[in-house]
């Protein structure tokens, strides 16, 4: 028994050594005194730092300086899911196909094309000395865990620099970047001897509007003073991304920093949340702030040109080397030739004609913007910090102690000639296309403290964010804010109007209203087809006509136990899928060309197919709504599997499609019959503001990426009940329900 103890002992050294020499092989290859040097600075870090986590697994970080905090903050993070962490920079330094082979070469170009790390590098160089200090904190607390941790093997980054935190500055689920197609530059690039791919429609590149709502997104809601119970502002952050796409930490130093809320795996700033002063929401915004232009492209010895007024210029050229795995081994490349003009890359080919993409690229301002106003007192440092206007993909909805609400429509926003249509493309060899610098913050939609006493963004137009107090349209360019109405927006509104006497239960309330408002126009259109003898089969009427009863006194609410739920978003769709085709008027949403244009037949003969689709895999159409709407996590990772047969949770909330504030995407997956969500609610969180913190929140599942970690489903059941936590912000509450105390590494 001893020999066989002894034997296992040793096994499992030379494994962890082994481990440890793949691990830290960036570490081990430098010099001994550069590995001297590097383990004094990370455990002098260390020393300084405490983290305390409470009884949900939340990591209260603190330490004496901004750039401790930052250290045991990724410390932290990687002890909850490094996998997380070390994919969100193998992806943002397009480096994927590394890890996953040829298939990612094309989205790793699309990365590349604006990340080069020798480019960054300088920047990293050039930035003031009080974020160069940030950014190496950021890696040496990176560096640190995998050191302490030889058993955690990177996918491919075993030693993180300060500088690739510049590379994944912006903590949007969807960034500016992911408007460039991988399949487009496949087409342009895949060969560089051909740049005429098939054509793609402009249309393609307005807003669509015939999604009357992304099933992702997200909702802000303030609410002023005056329509409390406590006479102090409200705060509902409730981000709509994918599940498991944040984590919630707590982070505070003695020089000011003293933020709460959702950090995305690998940033070292809290992206959406709070500190004791004002809080922030970010939303997804369709401000247009990127722009794409026809390149008249012409060829003389070997080089390409561009017209450009009366003149003909020369495109920039640059070789871009794509290393990609190829059985394993990372042992081939791929080298592309790009292009830019003045405008920026040329991304793909279309009628004859080059098209380049204009869109924000400010790396250090950009992670400035976003870890200055984490430390913002009120409205006025706040605002100072959105006059970076670097924060392109975004809304802001605000509230503060001072009582103050407050909503920035975009952030970025580029001067442009409004004689063009800028929802298209535009004509790259006109001077007059070209951006005129950037609209000043006082120019863009804000909104301060309306009349009305409530802001609302759920990724829809401002126009309607306050109400009779909302911005009018006509006093801003098209291009700000070509926003169309969603089914959130109108269900915000509706709930939000002639309100008051909000507590924090209140406003969660309100954000978890079960009203759907895309079946309240909708459903009574196919029962009145039914009623109208359309279609007149027999066997098609029988069959449906029980579920019909069903709909026909529905109050278009949502519940675990409703099976009109389940019907009408079966029905929905199946309906949706037949006005794909359909051309809907411009500015009318598909919801409403459903209720009054579409075919009727259309109608009944879409809902046959959605009882006929429940019958078959539950023998029965009279199937309530969380036995198909299910929430389900069965393993870490970063793409689930889903199976019926493995345990999950039924979830009462539906998709925000639906005009759910409350938002959980789900759909069927390859051998399922029930429907499960990958995204919708994340980190949800309301917050009451004053002289003390009081807020609640809910992480979907919880928070740590093992499975066997009690931190990885213990909030699963609260979050598909739509039950709170206290969130604990102060040090006595934190420590009265401390799980345990550490300096990171000991």
């Amino acid at each position: 028994m001893i020999q066989k103890t002894w034997k296992n002992s040793l096994q499992a050294t030379l494994k962890t050594i082994l481990l440890s020499l793949v691990v830290t092989g960036c570490f081990s290859c430098i010099s001994p005194d550069k590995q001297a040097s590097d383990l004094k600075r990370w455990e002098k870090r260390a020393s300084d730092v405490t983290i305390i986590r409470d009884i949900w697994g939340v990591p209260h970080i603190y330490g004496k300086t901004d750039a401790d905090a930052v250290f045991g903050l990724l410390y932290a993070q990687c002890e909850d899911d490094f996998n997380r962490v070390e994919v969100n920079y193998i992806n943002a330094m397009g480096r994927m196909a590394e890890v996953e082979g040829e298939g990612q070469v094309f989205t790793d170009l699309r990365m590349k094309l604006y990340i080069d790390p020798e480019e960054v590098k300088e920047e990293y160089e050039k930035s003031p000395e009080w974020l160069k200090k940030l950014m190496d904190a950021f890696a040496d607390g990176i560096n640190y865990y995998l050191y302490r941790h030889p058993e955690v093997v990177p996918k491919l980054i075993t030693r993180f620099e300060p500088w690739m935190a510049l590379t994944f500055s912006e903590g949007s689920i969807g960034g500016d970047i992911e408007r460039i197609s991988p399949a487009d530059l496949r087409r342009f690039y895949g060969s560089q001897e051909e740049h005429e791919p098939a054509p793609v429609a402009v249309s393609s590149l307005k807003v669509n509007i015939f999604h009357d709502d992304d099933p992702d997104g997200s909702n802000g809601l303030a609410i002023s003073p005056s329509l409390t119970e406590s006479g102090k502002a409200l705060l509902l952050i409730n981000p709509h991304t994918s599940l498991f796409f944040r984590t919630e930490v707590h982070v505070k130093s003695d020089e000011g920093l003293n933020a709460y809320g959702a950090v995305t795996w690998g940033q070292f700033f809290i992206y959406q949340g709070f500190n004791e002063y004002c809080g922030w929401m970010h939303t997804s915004s369709r401000a247009d702030a990127i722009d794409y232009y026809y390149e008249t492209i012409s060829e003389k010895d070997g080089r390409f040109f561009y017209k450009y007024g009366d003149e003909l210029r020369p495109f920039t050229e640059k070789t871009i080397i794509l290393p990609y795995a190829d059985g394993g081994k990372i042992n081939t490349s791929k080298e592309i030739r790009v292009y830019y003009n003045h405008h920026g890359p040329v991304i793909r080919a279309e009628n004859g004609k080059w098209v380049t993409i204009s869109l924000m690229k400010e790396h250090v301002k950009a992670l400035t913007q976003s870890f200055l106003r984490t430390k913002a007192h009120n409205y006025e440092e706040f605002s100072e910090t959105m006059e970076l206007r670097t924060n392109s993909s975004n809304n802001t909805v605000y509230a503060d102690a001072d009582g103050n609400i407050a909503y920035f429509h975009g952030n970025f926003m580029p001067v442009r000639d409004p004689k063009y249509d800028w929802s298209g493309i535009v004509d790259g060899s006109d001077p007059g296309t070209d951006w005129k610098g950037l609209h000043d913050l006082n120019d863009m939609i804000t909104i301060l403290n309306p009349l009305n006493g409530w802001i609302q963004n759920c990724n829809s137009t401002p126009f309607t964010a306050c109400d009779q107090y909302s911005p009018r349209k006509e006093d801003y360019p098209s291009y700000m804010a070509p926003d169309e109405e969603n089914q959130r927006g109108i269900h915000a509104v509706r709930v939000l109007r002639d309100s008051s006497g909000f507590t924090p239960g209140k406003l969660l309330a309100t954000a978890y209203d079960s009203f759907l408002p895309a079946f309240e126009n909708t459903i009574p259109a196919l029962v009145e087809a039914f009623d109208m003898n359309i279609p007149a089969d027999p066997a098609l009427r029988r069959s449906v006509a029980g579920a019909v009863a069903l709909l026909r006194n529905w109050d278009f609410r949502f519940s675990e136990t409703s099976v009109p739920t389940t019907l009408a978003v079966y029905w929905g769709q199946k309906i949706l899928a037949r006005m794909r085709d359909v051309q809907i008027p411009a500015g009318m949403s598909v919801f409403d060309y459903i209720a009054k244009d579409a075919d009727r037949r259309d109608l009944v003969l879409s809902f046959g197919e959605a009882v006929d689709e429940l019958v078959e895999d539950f023998g029965k159409y009279e199937v309530p709504w969380g036995e198909v709407n299910r929430y389900q996590r069965i393993n870490g990772d970063i793409v689930q599997n889903f199976s019926d047969e493995e345990p999950s949770l039924p979830v009462f909330f539906a998709s925000s499609q639906w005009g759910s504030l409350a938002s959980f995407a789900a759909r069927r997956y390859p051998g399922t019959k029930r429907m499960y969500g990958t995204s919708g609610n994340s980190f949800v969180a309301v917050v009451e503001f004053g002289d003390s913190i009081k807020a609640k929140s809910i992480l979907a599942g919880g928070l740590c990426g093992d499975p066997e970690s009690k931190h990885f489903d213990d909030q699963a059941l609260m979050y598909t009940k739509g039950v709170f936590k206290d969130v604990l912000f102060y040090l006595d509450d934190v420590e009265n329900n401390a799980e345990r105390t550490y300096i990171p590494g000991k």
